[in-house]
């Protein structure tokens, strides 16, 4: 059988870089995609240089357009696609009366519709193919909002409802769509307005990484359609 393939969004730096390098561990054909080249670059010779096999796609995941450009290009590298694993976030630290407008519509491009247009770009081949499995990072946020972040914890809220839903249409055809919400990550979108945090009470990437593969393995077989929120 021919290795598995990942498409991870995000997959520049932080939770997504680290659940490259989980998948490419193993023996996983990663598709990483982000907006940085340099990063997705830096992302790729990391898999690279533990043995792995790395495609970078510079894209926007919150154009429609460019999400389904990424999938063709993974069928065309492979011709199948395993897992989706939606993790590109944006978290404006704002609250909702002085949030300008540009930047909500930023954030639920990122954190709502990118979710939605790679869930839609990818199911027509899971379904052909037999199956498949979409992880889609939420956040501790959607049920413990934090002041500031209502807007981002809202998004993510909505991919936990999108999650549950989309699952129950995916039974049939053996597609399973999962969540994992994670309270604090040390990452730099956490360090830029929470410079202060200690690192002792954050996850590391690496906790999220393995959680996310985790949840493809066959004992989650039966979970479909959850969240699970892990924290310190």
């Amino acid at each position: 059988m021919s290795e598995p393939l990942v498409i991870i969004t995000g997959a520049g730096r932080g939770i997504g870089r680290a659940i490259a390098l989980r998948f490419a561990a193993e023996r996983y054909l990663v598709v990483a995609v982000a907006r940085n080249s340099n990063q997705l670059a830096e992302t790729a010779a990391q898999v690279e240089a533990a043995a792995g096999r790395c495609y970078t796609h510079v894209a926007d995941v919150s154009s429609a357009a460019e999400v389904e450009q990424v999938v063709d290009s993974a069928l065309q590298w492979h011709g199948r696609i395993d897992v989706l694993v939606n993790n590109a976030g944006l978290a404006p630290l704002a609250t909702a009366a002085t949030m300008p407008l540009d930047v909500y519509q930023q954030c639920n491009g990122v954190n709502i519709d990118a979710v939605f247009y790679a869930c839609r770009a990818v199911w027509d081949t899971m379904r052909r193919q037999g199956g498949g499995t979409i992880v889609n990072i939420s956040s501790l946020s959607a049920v413990d909002p934090f002041p500031g972040l209502g807007t981002y914890g809202a998004a993510k809220a909505w991919v936990v409802a999108f999650t549950r839903s989309l699952a129950e249409e995916g039974r049939a055809d053996n597609i399973r769509v999962l969540g994992v919400g994670p309270g604090a990550v040390d990452t730099q979108m956490l360090r830029g307005p929470f410079p202060d945090l200690p690192a002792e009470r954050c996850l590391r990437p690496q906790d999220v990484a393995e959680t996310v593969y985790q949840m493809t393995m066959p004992a989650y077989r039966y979970a479909t359609g959850q969240t699970l929120y892990i924290c310190k």
